[in-house]
Formats: C-alpha cells, sequence, structure tokens
C-alpha cells in the first residue's frame, strides 16, 4: 500500500480475528468473493479473518487491501467517484473476460444491487491483473505495486481452483468408466447365458450318444469360455482402475475439505464458486 493507503486502511481501526463466532457477529454476511473480511463504514472497524493454513497465504493480505478500498471508495469526491464509476463500468461492460470475476460481481447484483460498483473498486483493484491504462493510474493512489496484491490473490484461488478442476476431470473419467463397467457386465451376463446353453447342448449330445456332434462343438465351447474369462478379466482391470480412481478422487476431496476447513466450514458459504 501507498503511505496513503496505510493511512486510509489504519484510521478504520483493522482488527485480525482468529474466532470465527466473533467474526461473525463484527461482519454478519462477509464479502462474497475469495476474500475473508468486512468493512463498517464511518471508520466504524475493518474486520480480517485470520486464516493459518500456509496454503492458504495472502488471503489476509487480499482482504486488507480489499476492505481499504471500500474505505478509500467511500473517501472520493463527487467528481471523483463519477469518473472512477465510469472506468469500472466501461470495464466491466466490455473487457472483463475472467468468468469467476464476473460470477463475483453477478453475486453482489444480486445481493447488494446498490453497491455493485464500489464492490467492482475492490474487487477489480485486488484480484484483476491486468486492467486499462487509466485505472491502473487510478490504483496507483493506493499501491506502489499492485501486481504483489493480485498474485497472492491468484496464488490461493488457485489452491481451491486446481482441486475443483481435478475432481471435475476425476468425475468425468469415473462416469466413463462406470459405463464401461456397466456394458462389459452386460455382455459378460449374455456371454454366461450362452455358454450355459451350449453346455447344456453338449451335455445333452453326450448323454444321448451324440459323441460324433458332442466332439464337434466342443473346441467352440471352449473357446467360447475361453474369451468369457478374457473378457472377466478385463472387467476386473476396469474395476481395478475405477476403484483407484475413486482413491484418487476422494484424496483430493478431502484436500478441498482441508482447505475449506482452514477457512472454517461456516465461512465457506461467503466464498463464490
Amino acid at each position: 500500500m501507498t503511505p496513503y493507503a496505510r493511512h486510509v486502511f489504519y484510521v478504520n481501526h483493522p482488527d485480525i480475528e482468529s474466532n470465527a463466532g466473533q467474526f461473525r457477529q463484527d461482519c454478519g454476511t462477509a464479502e462474497k468473493t475469495i476474500i475473508l473480511g468486512c468493512y463498517h463504514s464511518d471508520q466504524n472497524g475493518i474486520f480480517l479473518y485470520d486464516v493459518t493454513d500456509p496454503r492458504l497465504a495472502g488471503v489476509e493480505q487480499v482482504t486488507a487491501a480489499h476492505e481499504m478500498l471500500h474505505a478509500a471508495y467511500d473517501r472520493l469526491s463527487s467528481k471523483d467517484r463519477d469518473y472512477v464509476d465510469g472506468l469500472l463500468q466501461d470495464y466491466y461492460k466490455n473487457q472483463l473476460k475472467d468468468q469467476r470475476i464476473l460470477d463475483t460481481i453477478d453475486s453482489y447484483r444480486q445481493t447488494e444491487p446498490n453497491d455493485v460498483v464500489n464492490e467492482m473498486h475492490s474487487v477489480f483493484g485486488t484480484e484483476v491483473g491486468n486492467l486499462p491504462a487509466p485505472l491502473e493510474n487510478y490504483y496507483k493512489r493506493y499501491f506502489s505495486d499492485r501486481s504483489s496484491v493480485v498474485n497472492f490473490a491468484n496464488s490461493y484461488e488457485n489452491e481451491f481452483t486446481s482441486r475443483e478442476d481435478q475432481i471435475k476431470t476425476y468425475k468425468a473419467q469415473l462416469d466413463q468408466l462406470k459405463a464401461s463397467i456397466d456394458s462389459q457386465e452386460a455382455d459378460l451376463s449374455a456371454q454366461l447365458q450362452q455358454i450355459n446353453s451350449d453346455r447344456a447342448r453338449l451335455d445333452s449330445q453326450r448323454s444321448s450318444g451324440q459323441i460324433a456332434e458332442y466332439n464337434a462343438g466342443v473346441g467352440a465351447f471352449n473357446q467360447e469360455v475361453n474369451q468369457y474369462n478374457s473378457s472377466v478379466g478385463t472387467l476386473r482391470r476396469t474395476i481395478s482402475q475405477y476403484n483407484q480412481l475413486v482413491d484418487d478422487y476422494n484424496s483430493v476431496a478431502k484436500e478441498l475439505a482441508s482447505l475449506a476447513q482452514s477457512l472454517d466450514s461456516s465461512l465457506q458459504t461467503q466464498r463464490t464458486q
């Protein structure tokens, strides 16, 4: 932060809270982006949630910058605010392509329609890497190196999105394998039905003394049985592959749950997926 931004931040009495219950009491409904904090106007406080998981390093820094920008937005003159609002809305309407950011702004439109541009002001400044030159110049009021804040945001957001993407990939693979298993099992059922029918025919031929017919059919029957056994082996390998993938899926899901726990499960409703 620039000296001015640090001043804006500290006059709002920032507090880092490690108790989730106290944080919810102070913040009520927290932000709907990847940060965990809140800002109360008229210098009534900035509250940040203390996240200690090293995989989520940077969450407090990004939250601090985000909430500082809310306070800074409140301080803008009417003229400056009109100018900045125009820049933010133009970028949102014409240049913003990041779907996560678009979804975040849309969530604010649903829950805080009167503060959407204010939220754009904080979100774009802390989570969007490349902004149009006029916006980049504007944010120089608050950051000597804005990219460091964005890098923090990208880093810990990736801890979630990379695992979410991996889970989606595993889910698609599991669905394909399950369909293959179902198909193989249906084929094996049909093969077994045919084998039982052919075995009954051969047994009947042998018991009735039709030895020539019996001997003529034994070779084809044995091939049929060998094909069935080979198909059983293929099915077992597919099931083994499926079970291994389930283990991999569960492992990544546990990692994701662990990250969620680091942010406290009761706070996860504040994070936009």
